[in-house]
């Protein structure tokens, strides 16, 4: 398989998580009806308990790739995900549709964890934060273009016809995969599933100052996402009233995450992984603090609101990127533990934050404003910790032109 055909194969298998998730977008008004949900608020479940079932069940499919390879987890992954999207498809109650979208989320985070693993065991430091940014471009398509899939399923049909449609996608998604994805992993590297072995790997993993820092920033970010994602139609439908054009909206601020990817895989090599996200963390920060003070006079105009979400979330993009990549840079051969322990935890707790974020909402937009100002600054001082109190550059860089990992506490 060549570069460019690697690439789009891992961003198309991640992004069948990020269909998952955004073309319910359009949905949850009629879901909510469809089942007669009294508080408004709990359709965002329908988003969140995905991203629950997503985030902790990553914790297994790490040391199940490390010791049986990555392509058996991601084919049984693919098919869970596939059956789980049919099965939702006939939800009788609100209970078992949020039960079905749990366990949708255990696939997924199947597929995430061998991907990202797979991307690991191929590319190492600048190299796979480059091919990581290259892998987001064509992932954030999906972003762009599924909230209006869902929508058009659900003028012209109903919100079952959407789990049909993500079912097909994962089931041709799965003879893809079968057919030609080869194992990344070489067997004489593979880790024993003894107890003994997986607490050995978690230990490596949650001792190393770098990788430990980098995971609270990922998780206080992943908080800033679902937090937008939970609240997004409430935001664009309720307060500023765009209807039919939420899926527009939507799409803006997902190019925008795009623009910011394509960027970041193009300096990357030439700046580093930390002079860019650094520098993207504290701008951040500043501009959600902006954001919150002019929430607290009124509710802002919604050019101001959608150019600072826009920017925000371009500065999410570049954070969330290089992140990932520079907390797995010290865990070499670990690198499916490695991925399941920072997804478990920044993907579970970033869902709790964000969920927590989305049930604050009163018609405002300062519970959205005034908790990534929050995050913004913890996952400040978390990366001052990681870096033992200098930013921009690695302290083990005499010069900041090479980052490697290392730091262990």
């Amino acid at each position: 398989m060549g570069l460019a055909e690697f690439i789009f194969t891992i961003a198309v298998m991640t992004a069948s998580v990020a269909l998952a998730i955004d073309s319910m977008l359009p949905a949850l008004q009629s879901i909510g009806k469809s089942f007669d949900i009294a508080n408004a608020n709990d359709a965002q479940l329908v988003i969140g308990v995905f991203l629950l079932g997503f985030g902790l069940s990553q914790i297994f499919f790490g040391s199940l790739s490390d010791a049986f390879g990555r392509r058996m987890v991601l084919l049984g992954g693919l098919a869970f995900f596939t059956l789980a999207s049919f099965a939702a498809s006939r939800s009788a109650s609100f209970e078992a549709l949020l039960a079905l979208r749990f366990v949708q989320g255990i696939g997924a985070a199947a597929i995430r964890i061998t991907t990202m693993a797979i991307v690991r065991d191929c590319f190492g430091g600048r190299e796979m934060a480059r091919v990581m940014s290259y892998v987001m471009i064509v992932f954030m398509i999906v972003p762009i273009v599924a909230p209006s899939l869902g929508q058009l399923v659900v003028v012209h049909a109903s919100w079952h016809w959407i789990f049909i449609l993500i079912g097909v996608i994962g089931a041709v998604l799965f003879t893809w995969a079968l057919t030609r994805m080869r194992e990344s992993l070489p067997h004489e590297e593979r880790l024993s599933l003894s107890v003994g072995a997986v607490l050995s790997g978690f230990r490596t993993v949650l001792t190393n100052r770098i990788t430990c820092g980098y995971m609270i920033g990922l998780t206080l970010f992943s908080a800033v996402i679902c937090g937008y994602i939970v609240t997004v139609q409430q935001i664009f439908g309720e307060i500023y009233g765009l209807g039919e054009w939420l899926p527009i909206a939507f799409a803006g601020t997902a190019g925008g995450i795009a623009v910011a990817n394509f960027a970041n895989g193009f300096f990357v090599r030439r700046f580093g992984m930390r002079r860019i996200s650094h520098a993207a963390m504290l701008l951040f920060t500043l501009l959600a603090a902006i954001g919150y003070a002019l929430s607290l006079a009124g509710t802002p105009a919604f050019a101001i609101s959608y150019l600072l979400f826009t920017i925000l979330l371009m500065f999410f993009a570049v954070i969330a990127t290089n992140f990932t990549a520079i907390s797995l840079e010290p865990m070499g051969h670990l690198a499916g533990t490695a991925t399941a322990i920072t997804g478990f935890v920044s993907t579970t707790g970033g869902t709790l934050l964000g969920a927590g974020i989305g049930q604050l909402f009163n018609g405002t937009l300062q519970p959205l404003f005034g908790g990534f100002a929050l995050f913004g600054l913890f996952t400040t001082l978390a990366t001052l910790w990681a870096e033992q109190g200098k930013l921009f550059t690695h302290p083990g860089d005499k010069d900041g032109a090479h980052e490697h990992g290392g730091g262990h506490m």
